[in-house]
């Protein structure tokens, strides 16, 4: 069965929308990976690590058959083939790829926790995700994340600059 899976895509270095149109069509080429939504690209600054360029963010879901361990590699996969580094914790990149949440799953292991541990306390996440998925509530604690998003302080700097880069899904020549 297919869970609703929602990741976070961002980027702070080169040509940042290049990167970001790469990581969605990368992902949504893999064999048990659907995309279905995708929300609005937001500019935000960068948080924890402050001394690097703002960042480009969105949020999409996907149906997947995969596993949630299977689709966190996919995925690191994909921002090592975009030379993702992690030299710096919350540093600059090229491209990041965070799963938020799969399905209803809490899992914490040494390799991942679910819902993303960080989920709640950041705005270029909420914004994005309460974009395509308004009634949307947090596993663990039943809070909508709507709530989360307007209780969060102003000192997260963010905004809307477009639509998503590129069409999760392309017309097929006949």
């Amino acid at each position: 069965m297919a869970e609703l899976t929602y990741i976070g895509i961002g980027s702070n270095l080169g040509d940042r929308s290049a990167f970001l149109a790469a990581g969605l069509a990368e992902l949504g080429a893999v064999a048990g990976i659907d995309i279905e939504a995708v929300s609005s690209i937001y500019e935000t600054a960068p948080v924890g690590y402050l001394d690097q360029p703002s960042f480009l963010n969105a949020v999409f879901a996907v149906r997947t058959t995969l596993s949630s361990l299977e689709l966190l590699h996919i995925m690191q996969r994909i921002e090592s083939n975009h030379q993702r580094q992690r030299k710096i914790h919350w540093g600059p990149r090229t491209l990041d790829l965070d799963l938020l949440l799969y399905g209803s799953l809490q899992l914490e292991t040494e390799e991942l926790t679910l819902p993303h541990p960080h989920l709640v306390e950041r705005l270029f996440v909420l914004a994005p995700l309460c974009e395509i998925a308004p009634d949307l509530h947090h596993p663990a604690t039943g809070e909508p994340f709507a709530a989360s998003l307007e209780s969060l302080d102003g000192d997260q700097s963010i905004h809307r600059v477009g639509a998503y880069p590129c069409d999760p899904h392309p017309l097929q020549d006949s």
